[in-house]
């Protein structure tokens, strides 16, 4: 049974930081220097892109994020402002794809594309907690 989940291709959204200590390499693990940390911009990615269509399911429906294709192109420092936009590109049926484009106050920052499932919520989380009985 195929649904209608009220999606369209070109839907978009924007989500922005300010970027802090707690958003950097140093506190991520994930580098030695204290710029905006790849995994922050990829969250901020990830959050634009779930406020692009989330919003637009059924009640008990919702996105969850499953692949990644991104490039981080520039540091952006502690202070500065940077932000993530997503735009939904293709549907084919529960998969979602997205692209995703970073920036800070003064330039493209990162870039790529995202990929997202449609969930049932009650069904998904009821799956994921069997993993505790196995």
């Amino acid at each position: 049974m195929e649904m209608d989940f009220n999606l369209s291709i070109g839907m978009s959204a924007e989500v922005g930081i300010t970027v802090e200590l707690k958003d950097t390499a140093v506190s991520f693990g994930s580098g030695g220097v204290k710029v905006l940390a790849t995994p922050m911009m990829i969250g901020i990615m990830e959050n634009a892109a779930l406020k692009a269509v989330d919003t637009n399911l059924p009640e008990g429906y919702a996105t969850v994020g499953t692949h990644l294709d991104v490039k981080h192109l520039t540091a952006t420092p502690i202070g500065m402002k940077a932000y993530a936009e997503a735009e939904l590109i293709k549907i084919e049926g529960k998969k979602l794809t997205f692209n995703v484009i970073a920036y800070d106050e003064k330039e493209k920052i990162g870039e790529g594309t995202h990929t997202r499932y449609i969930i049932a919520v009650d069904s998904f989380i009821e799956r994921t907690n069997e993993k505790l009985n196995r």
